[in-house]
């Protein structure tokens, strides 16, 4: 076959069959053109291939867009060894997790929260090409709450460190949006918004309801009044805006005050479920939600430890709000809430105690293909699966022009399959090539460098 197609880097996919995101039929035995960074064509064989085309012979494989995971905290490790250890390289944590994700297939990231100045120093690096890595969205901190030292996540810090190092780690994080902001007006918390989104950040994150870490009492941190004018400044500067959500009545806020996603928005700890009338209005106003979805195995982890664990009982209230949200038709987004953690935390007693050995979410390169797992069994109809790991994703964070499906003219992010993800959530794990922005990743030589991922960290 030949074309009048102009000369350059072109790369013929043939004989797969083509999964574009859509949702639509699989096309069989299909062709996808790449010249540079885009998708130029897509079709069956009689689509025309370039003589120059560097061909890639798929028959029998399977191409799907570029997974993404909507949540994710490239340097999550805060506990004080990796907080010391690694001050002021915290961006070359964060390419070492995106390098971690783009291995596994996840080509796209979004950080939620995290040290803005490094994440974005990370993102850039990959950008430019320096460095590779699954792409990089960013929001700094969650709005309202504190740093990594803070009572909002890990206070036990500063009995061990010196309170002047735990002041400047948290400040990494905050940056004016701290915990502070709840005794602030509303004119006054817009004002704050205001500045913040006109940093180095793409999208916004604010807490509806607190974060405090034994899963305790979540108080709704901001009025009606506040959340509107917190949306209502990010929208003026163009960018999305999410929240941090963990109960009933601070889902129906955040869905009332026009947010365009929420996080872990079936995760609300106390004793009841989400309200029907609740689950329907997240559902009907198509309001992207992003679970945090546990296997049966993970489920029956936590079911055990909460004989000893008593916030684990959070997680069957969980499980019963993931599946009345996938029945209910909401927009479901991948989420792990993930990141990268060294070898002493992984091996320590703590770590053992808080998080299941088997098909947990928080370890980034595995935690995708979990949840993928888990909403199979939930009831999840598998391409809605494939969307809610793609499409969903590029929709909610408005950057589905270039990403989230295969289609002529969107940047060339995909993956080949040997198995078909359609029969089993096990086949994503089946990755033969993994392509992004038109160049075939080496995954063997990921991640380039290794820090949090060597075995420990005296080596």
């Amino acid at each position: 076959m030949s074309s009048s197609f102009e000369s350059g880097s072109t790369t013929a996919i043939v004989g797969a069959t083509i999964v574009d995101g859509n949702g639509g039929k699989p096309l069989p035995d299909g062709v996808v053109l790449v010249q540079g960074k885009r998708i130029v064509a897509l079709g069956d064989r009689t689509t025309d291939i370039p003589k120059n085309a560097k061909v890639i012979q798929a028959a029998g494989k399977y191409v799907i867009p570029g997974l993404m995971d909507a949540n994710v905290h490239l340097v999550l490790d805060h506990w004080p060894l990796t907080l010391v250890r690694y001050e002021g390289r915290y961006d070359e944590l964060a390419i070492e997790a995106a390098q971690l994700t783009l291995k596994s297939g996840v080509t796209t990231v979004f950080d939620t929260w995290g040290p803005r100045f490094y994440v974005a120093k990370a993102r850039n690096e990959i950008n430019s090409g320096k460095s590779v890595g699954s792409r990089i969205y960013l929001g700094g901190n969650i709005v309202g709450l504190g740093g990594p030292c803070s009572a909002d996540f890990l206070a036990q810090a500063r009995e061990l460190l010196f309170d002047q190092f735990t002041d400047h780690i948290n400040a990494l994080w905050q940056e004016d949006v701290g915990p502070e902001l709840v005794y602030l007006s509303p004119s006054q918390v817009a004002e704050r918004i205001r500045e913040h989104a006109q940093k180095d950040i793409d999208f916004v994150k604010y807490a509806v309801t607190g974060h405090t870490p034994d899963h305790g009492e979540q108080y709704i941190l901001f009025s009606p009044r506040v959340q509107a004018a917190i949306v209502n400044e990010v929208h003026k500067a163009g960018k999305t805006v999410q929240t941090h959500t963990t109960t009933c009545e601070g889902l129906y806020l955040a869905v009332e005050a026009g947010v365009d996603l929420m996080q872990h928005a079936s995760t609300t700890p106390g004793s009841q479920g989400i309200p029907e009338e609740t689950v329907s209005l997240i559902a009907e106003r198509r309001v992207p939600s992003a679970l945090l979805a546990n296997t049966n195995t993970a489920l029956a982890w936590y079911r055990e430890q909460a004989r000893t664990v008593r916030f684990f009982k959070r997680y069957e209230i969980t499980d019963i709000n993931d599946r009345a949200l996938i029945r209910a038709g909401a927009v479901i987004l991948l989420s792990t809430d993930g990141g990268v953690f060294s070898s002493d935390v992984i091996n320590s007693a703590l770590w053992k105690r808080y998080i299941p050995p088997e098909e947990g979410l928080l370890c980034l390169g595995e935690g995708h293909f979990n949840w993928l797992l888990a909403v199979e069994q939930k009831g999840m109809k598998p391409m809605d699966a494939l969307m809610a790991a793609t499409r969903n994703i590029a929709c909610a964070y408005q950057v589905d022009a270039d990403l989230g499906t295969i289609e002529k003219g969107k940047i060339a992010d995909l993956l080949i399959l040997d198995k078909d993800p359609l029969q089993s959530a096990a086949n994503y794990r089946s990755i033969s090539l993994v392509m992004k922005e038109g160049s075939i990743v080496d995954r063997d030589a990921l991640p380039t460098r290794k820090l949090l991922t060597r075995k420990a960290l005296s080596q």
